[in-house]
């Protein structure tokens, strides 16, 4: 006789078991315990000066996941958007100019590190457990890290220019960008969200990972969306999926000619905590880019993107399970291990 079991506890089954073959597949290169005898208060310290960091300014905890999603996205996990200097640095590629933020919150977190585990856990390290702090301390799920990578010594601009999803992306590419990463529509869909205009990864990937995962949090420059309140596309007037009362509050806070860095918060009515509110915000034409909302409103959505925003809509923790199984995935891109790369003193410059 075939044993029955209700559909909340199916889909925990599922993705407790997901889980296990996503820890399976990487075991031999990560482990959660890579840090158990070398560094053993380590999650204890970032999660102590993440918390500090959100204390001050919650905004911090879209700026840490969005680090995170854009290192993993240019040369894999390995630290290589923190390093300083060179005009083809990732810190001056276009998605992050002016715009990656927490740079200062890394640097206090090494620090703390370093003073109990001198030159022993890595940046990217660091980034990846930041990253999960942020969501669990903003009232998102947790899920248990691996660790190990190590630090890169480059630090590539123009890839950054080429591989990051930009909000202005049609859903095609940005969908080609997450294959790139070995990330399906789930990730896609999942991971989606922005912060001051590129994606932050903050949501999630059901079968493989990102998209526009930081928007449940943060906020987006009035440049990034502005293309949407007149003349879109040509077309000589807005964005016609845009909701009318959001459209009127946008265009009286970045009217044309207007300050283009003045910002706003990509969840509307839901802006520090991290929950599916910004999927119920797609469905009635409130998401902030353009890039948010054609996951629900584009033709191409019908077919790819649109089931997922609704299934997120109806069921957190259904996006909760799928977010934490993304930020799996996503941490292991490109990873580098054992002998490659470098454990860096100080995350800004490669060692001496």
């Amino acid at each position: 006789m075939k044993r029955s079991c209700s559909s909340s506890g199916c889909y925990f089954w599922l993705m407790n078991m997901n889980m296990f073959l996503l820890l399976l597949a990487v075991k031999s290169e990560l482990t959660t315990d890579f840090y158990k005898s070398s560094c053993p208060n380590v999650s204890k310290i970032v999660r102590r000066e993440v918390k500090k960091a959100l204390t001050n300014e919650m905004r911090m905890a879209a700026s840490l996941l969005r680090l995170h999603f854009h290192d993993c996205f240019v040369n894999g996990c390995d630290g290589s958007i923190l390093l300083d200097g060179g005009d083809d640095g990732e810190k001056s590629a276009v998605p992050n100019l002016n715009s990656a933020r927490g740079y200062d919150v890394v640097d206090t977190i090494k620090s703390s590190v370093e003073s109990e585990c001198d030159g022993v856990v890595s940046c990217a390290d660091i980034l990846a457990i930041a990253a999960r702090d942020s969501v669990f301390l903003s009232g998102g799920p947790s899920w248990k890290v691996l660790l190990g990578r190590r630090d890169g010594t480059v630090s590539n601009g123009t890839l950054a220019n080429e591989a990051l999803p930009a909000p202005f992306d049609p859903l095609d590419t940005i969908i080609s960008k997450f294959a790139n990463m070995g990330l399906n529509l789930t990730d896609v869909v999942s991971l989606s969200d922005y912060e001051d205009g590129t994606l932050i990864l903050i949501k999630e990937l059901h079968q493989q990972l990102v998209k526009n995962c930081a928007h449940t949090i943060g906020r987006a420059r009035c440049t990034l969306f502005s293309n949407r309140l007149s003349n879109f596309s040509g077309t000589g007037a807005p964005d016609s999926t845009l909701d009318t009362d959001m459209l009127s509050d946008l265009q009286s806070l970045c009217p044309q000619n207007g300050d283009g860095n003045v910002t706003t918060v990509l969840d509307r009515n839901s802006s520090d905590l991290f929950d599916n509110h910004y999927f119920e915000n797609l469905l009635s034409g409130k998401g902030l880019l353009s890039s948010d909302q054609i996951l629900f409103s584009s033709d191409e959505a019908n077919s790819t993107t649109k089931p997922l925003v609704q299934s997120y809509s109806n069921d957190s923790g259904l996006f909760f399970g799928d977010f934490a199984n993304s930020m799996i995935k996503m941490g292991n891109i490109n990873i580098k291990t054992g002998t490659d790369g470098e454990i860096r003193k100080n995350c800004r410059v490669i060692n001496s």
